[in-house]
């Protein structure tokens, strides 16, 4: 076989009906739009908006503004006061605070926030500190260590 002798199979391309030209073409006169309206009209007919006059979807539904982030890290929010539980210089990273069954997974990115008091010191590890919180620990005598936060494809964190 040759690349001058390759052709579509039968029926797979047809041709252009040409309204408009004649009686003979078959489709002359009023080339298939019937007689006289607005669908015969060029520039006629309804637009995909138009609901019979009744009041359009779009105008029905209340007006939704901005857009959503598909990008945005969702972090799971610590606050102090859930730490009460771990003991003195004791090394908290969200695996532990899974384990615990502070947060669900230790998959999320961990925000510590500040609500609560703090009377031990205790090494947290986290991917996100308030700044109320970093001082609260650090005041305490425990230190605070940010983690990476790395996107992973096809999550949502």
């Amino acid at each position: 076989m040759q690349l001058h002798e390759l052709h579509s199979p039968k029926g797979a391309r047809k041709r252009r009906k040409r309204v408009g030209r004649g009686i003979a073409a078959g489709q002359g006169k009023t080339a298939g739009r019937g007689t006289k309206g607005q669908g015969a009209r060029a520039g006629g007919g309804k637009g995909p908006y138009f609901e019979g006059g009744q009041l359009p979807l779009v105008r029905r539904l209340p007006f939704k503004r901005g857009f959503t982030n598909v990008f945005r890290v969702h972090y799971v929010p610590v606050n102090l006061y859930r730490l009460d539980g771990f003991e003195a210089n004791e090394e908290i990273t969200p695996e532990t605070l899974a384990a615990a069954g502070i947060i669900k997974a230790a998959a999320l990115p961990v925000a510590v926030l500040g609500n609560g008091k703090i009377d031990r010191p205790l090494v947290v590890k986290a991917h996100r500190f308030s700044a109320s919180a970093r001082a609260k620990i650090e005041e305490a005598g425990g230190s605070v260590e940010e983690l990476p936060w790395v996107v992973k494809r096809g999550r949502r964190g």
